[in-house]
C-alpha cells in the first residue's frame, strides 16, 4: 500500500511492436493495425459504446435502446475485438519476461494486462498493492487490482516500477490489454479507494525517470485498406518529423467537460461554403472509427452532400456523380485549418464487403451523435480523421497538434 500511495503523491506533486528507436529524447516504435470486426453491427455498436463511455451517446436526447439504428448492448458485453481496427504495440512485462500486445487507447490513462486467457499475467517480480481499479471502457468494464512491475519497450527503454492494472476477469477479446496514452486527468476516478488520485501514465513515468524530457505523444496512422498492417507509429517524448510535412500546428485543450478530461479541442466546421458546426468543444479520439457530429451539423452535411441513409449499414450513401461533386470538409480552430478531401470522407471501397455494401457503392464516414449542438460535446474526430494527419498529444502544454502527411490528400479509398 505504501508503494502506490507514495507514487500517487509524487504524481500529484509533478502534475501541478519492435524495433524501438531512441533518439533525441524521443522513443518511436511501430504499431500493428488489425481489422477485427465481423460485420457492420459490431462496428457501430463499438462506436456507440465508446461514446456512451464518454457519457454522450443518445438518440434525439433519449437513451433508450429502441431508438438506435442497431440494438445497443451493455458496455461489459462490447468486445475490444469488435472495433473496426485496433492498433497494438508489443511490450514485455515481468519475470519471466512475457510479451503482451496492448491496444493503444487515447481516451484512457490506465495501462493494464490480463485480458487474454492465453496470455495471463503471472510474474514473480510483480508486487500486488491490493488497491482495486475499475474503469468503464468502450469495450467493457475493466476491474482488477494495481500491481507494480517492470514494463520494457526495448533493451534501452524500460520502466522498472510501473503501476499497471491486472484484470481479475478475462474477456474473449483480440488483445492482451491496453496501453493508455490519454491525459493523466482521464484516469481520475479509476481508483475507488483514492477517488481524487490519478495513476502515473507510461509517459509520466518516462518523463519522471528522464528517459524522455516532455510529456508528448505523436501518432502516425495510414489509411486502412487491408486487414492487418504494421504501418502505424507511436512516438513518446516528441514527434517524428519524418512522418509529416511542414510543421505541426497546435490548439489548446477545451475547457468544457468532458472534453477537458480527454484530448478535447474547440473547432468549427465548414463544408464548401456552408458552415455546418459553430465553434464548439469536442474530442479527438483514436478509438472511434467514424467522424461524429452533433445532429444539426450532421443534417447540414447530409443535405449538402445529398447523402441518403443506407438502412443496411447506417451510413450515408452517395452516387458516383455526388462523389465527384463533393467539397472539402474543413476544420478550423484558433490556429489550425485542416481539410478532409472528398476521398477522405468516404469509406474504403476495398472494405465495402465488411459493411453490407456492394463493390462500387460509396458511403460517407460522417455519422450523427444524435444530440444537438450545445450539449456535452459536439463532435468526435475519430480514426477516419486521424489517419489523414499526424497527431500530437502534448500533456506539458495541454494542447493538441496536427500536421499534414503524405496521406492527407491520398485517394486510397
Amino acid at each position: 500500500m505504501f508503494s502506490i500511495v507514495f507514487s500517487l503523491a509524487l504524481l500529484a506533486f509533478s502534475v501541478t511492436g519492435s524495433p524501438v528507436e531512441v533518439r533525441n529524447s524521443t522513443i518511436t516504435f511501430p504499431m500493428t493495425r488489425r481489422l477485427a470486426f465481423s460485420n457492420v453491427t459490431d462496428l457501430l455498436r463499438h462506436d456507440e459504446a465508446r461514446l456512451a463511455a464518454f457519457g454522450k451517446y443518445s438518440t434525439h436526447g433519449r437513451r433508450d435502446a429502441d431508438a438506435l439504428p442497431f440494438p445497443t448492448v451493455p458496455l461489459s458485453q462490447v468486445d475490444l475485438g469488435d472495433t473496426m481496427l485496433s492498433y497494438t504495440v508489443r511490450v514485455v512485462i515481468g519475470n519471466p519476461p512475457t510479451n503482451y500486445d496492448l491496444v493503444v487507447d487515447s481516451a484512457t490513462a490506465i495501462t493494464w494486462v490480463g485480458a487474454s486467457a492465453t496470455r495471463p499475467y503471472f510474474s514473480s517480480s510483480g508486487v500486488n498493492t491490493n488497491v482495486p481499479v475499475a474503469v468503464d471502457y468502450h469495450f467493457g468494464t475493466f476491474q482488477g487490482t494495481i500491481w507494480e512491475d517492470e514494463i520494457t519497450f526495448s533493451e534501452r527503454v524500460n520502466i522498472p516500477r510501473m503501476l499497471i492494472g491486472v484484470a481479475s476477469a478475462t474477456q474473449n477479446i483480440a488483445a492482451d490489454g491496453v496501453l493508455g496514452i490519454g491525459p493523466t486527468l482521464s484516469g481520475r476516478g479509476a481508483l475507488p479507494s483514492f477517488p481524487n488520485q490519478m495513476l502515473p501514465t507510461v509517459v509520466d513515468r518516462l518523463v519522471e525517470q528522464e528517459t524522455i524530457t516532455r510529456s508528448v505523444v505523436g501518432i502516425f496512422f495510414k489509411p486502412t485498406v487491408a486487414n492487418e498492417d504494421n504501418n502505424g507509429e507511436l512516438c513518446f517524448g516528441g514527434t517524428n518529423p519524418r512522418k509529416y510535412l511542414g510543421k505541426a500546428k497546435y490548439t489548446g485543450i477545451a475547457t468544457a467537460r468532458p472534453s477537458s478530461l480527454h484530448w478535447g479541442i474547440n473547432q468549427w466546421i465548414r463544408y464548401g461554403n456552408v458552415q455546418i458546426l459553430s465553434y464548439s468543444p469536442g474530442i479527438v479520439d483514436s478509438g472511434c472509427t467514424f467522424l461524429y457530429l452533433s445532429i444539426d451539423a450532421y443534417e447540414r452535411y447530409r443535405v449538402a452532400t445529398g447523402g441518403t441513409l443506407n438502412l443496411a449499414n447506417g451510413l450515408l450513401q452517395i452516387s458516383l456523380q455526388q462523389y465527384n461533386d463533393l467539397h472539402d470538409l474543413e476544420f478550423h480552430t484558433d490556429a489550425i485549418n485542416l481539410k478532409l478531401v472528398p476521398n477522405a470522407q468516404i469509406w474504403p471501397r476495398s472494405l465495402n464487403h465488411k459493411i453490407n455494401g456492394g463493390e462500387n457503392d460509396i458511403f460517407l464516414v460522417v455519422r450523427s451523435l444524435e444530440t444537438p449542438t450545445g450539449t456535452e460535446f459536439n463532435f468526435v474526430n475519430g480514426y477516419v480523421f486521424l489517419q489523414r494527419f499526424y497527431t500530437v498529444f502534448d500533456g506539458n502544454m495541454r494542447r493538441v497538434g496536427f500536421a499534414r502527411t503524405q496521406y492527407t490528400q491520398a485517394t486510397t479509398n
